[in-house]
């Protein structure tokens, strides 16, 4: 006896993510990149990757849908709410997802499967893990006097949110 036709729920999520990804391919509007943000078995926001229609290099799916659901909720905080992804998060994609606090990442595809297909973000893992001097990227700190001005002027205020 069946009792429900419907996926399980992370089955569910994960295929919209790769359908989204997969349309996106396929209409020309982006990468093969596709994610949805879930809140109590409710969807939020979707996103796929327009960075190349929108000369954005930070419009990712993650980051699209992420911003979506930071407007539906209205709050920059995604505690309560899930990503679910057609492949595997890249850093600055995990740094926003962290940085919206959200509670799980689920993915399809790994970064190995991206690379494959020529979407390779390792050069910026190993690029993080080096000191600022040995990247490639010229990173020069410039120390001015009152360079935390803005820090003092942030910790003054008495209705700061800090997280």
């Amino acid at each position: 006896m069946v009792l429900s036709e419907s996926p399980p729920p992370h089955d569910r999520w994960i295929g919209m993510a790769i359908e989204l990804a997969v349309n996106n391919v396929l209409s020309g509007h982006g990468g093969p990149f596709g994610a949805v943000v879930v809140r109590d078995g409710t969807l939020i926001s979707e996103g796929t990757n327009v960075v190349t229609t929108q000369n954005d290099p930070t419009a990712h799916a993650e980051i699209v849908a992420i911003r979506r659901a930071c407007e539906v909720l209205g709050t920059f905080e995604l505690r309560d709410c899930v990503i679910y992804t057609s492949c595997e998060p890249c850093p600055m994609c995990l740094g926003a997802i962290y940085w919206a606090r959200m509670e799980a990442v689920y993915f399809a595809a790994t970064h190995q499967d991206a690379s494959k297909s020529g979407f390779d973000d390792s050069f910026i893992y190993e690029e993080m893990v080096r000191p600022i001097a040995a990247r490639k990227l010229k990173m020069i700190q410039v120390p001015l006097q009152g360079s935390n001005r803005s820090f003092e002027a942030w910790k003054a205020q008495p209705n700061r949110v800090n997280d």
